[in-house]
């Protein structure tokens, strides 16, 4: 994931989503999120365009989730498109439910529950 300001991207993903990094170098954060999934959050004079899904975390409970990152200040994207639409920031697609947000650099994440 690309970070314009990499400290505030620490603070996001630490303070806001309660990540901790399992390295910090130069070359960014890393975070280890199970199941041999990692992500890098690296430095970048690019900006995130933000208009599609850069990572999903998976839970068991999308509206607890959304609940639980709305108590720190996320704001939920809605969407009112065919074939996808969310009520209070969750869709349903199919089984599938999802919600969308933007972190502190303009990514685009997502916490989706599977079917």
């Amino acid at each position: 994931m690309p970070a314009q300001d990499i400290d505030r991207a620490r603070r996001f993903y630490s303070q806001t989503l309660g990540l901790v990094p399992t390295d910090d170098t130069a070359d960014g954060l890393t975070y280890e999120l199970g199941q041999g999934s990692r992500l890098l959050v690296f430095p970048s004079s690019g900006k995130a365009s933000g208009d599609h899904t850069q990572i999903a975390f998976s839970t068991a409970d999308v509206e607890a989730a959304v609940e639980e990152l709305r108590s720190r200040g996320v704001q939920f994207e809605e969407y009112d498109l065919p074939g996808l639409k969310t009520v209070n920031g969750i869709a349903d697609m199919g089984g599938r439910r999802s919600a969308w947000f933007h972190d502190s650099e303009g990514n685009l994440l997502a916490v989706t529950q599977p079917s």
